[in-house]
């Protein structure tokens, strides 16, 4: 039985284009279809998260969130617990993509409600198969709500 592929709709808040884009690629070359958007700080993504200016006309709510830690500005772990008390918006998985080995990001990132934690591996190939992994996982394995905004 053939199905269409599923389309997530994915925030990756990243404040480096060129790891945005990485993440971009490395979705494509594993077959996934998703509508990204980006944000480059925890304050942009909050603004589009509630369809402020100037994001009010093209924000739509993701299926997930792709979340790097370490970011001028609001930075992630600020962001993520900003996002998980704010009850329109906690319900929306987060992950956290990031080069971060400190174990005390790892467990502030759970503690403060993060769906998982990938390190950016420096090795294309590697970090393509990582995303392979997570794609089949949100794209493929979990059910997640139906998503109308």
């Amino acid at each position: 039985m053939n199905q269409t592929p599923r389309v997530l709709r994915i925030l990756m808040i990243e404040d480096e284009a060129g790891d945005a884009r990485l993440m971009q690629v490395a979705i494509r070359r594993n077959g996934f279809v998703a509508e990204t958007h980006e944000a480059h700080d925890g304050h942009e993504a909050l603004c589009f998260l509630r369809k402020q200016e100037p994001y009010w006309r093209g924000a739509v709510r993701p299926d997930l969130i792709l979340l790097d830690l370490k970011m001028p500005g609001q930075g992630g772990l600020e962001f993520l617990a900003t996002i998980k008390a704010d009850t329109e918006l906690r319900a929306i998985p987060v992950v956290v993509v990031t080069s971060s080995l400190l174990d005390a990001d790892v467990r502030a990132a759970y503690q403060l409600g993060a769906a998982g934690y990938l390190l950016k591996p420096a090795d294309l190939r590697e970090f393509i198969a990582k995303v392979r992994t997570l794609g089949e996982y949100w794209f493929n394995l979990v059910r997640l709500p139906h998503n109308a905004g």
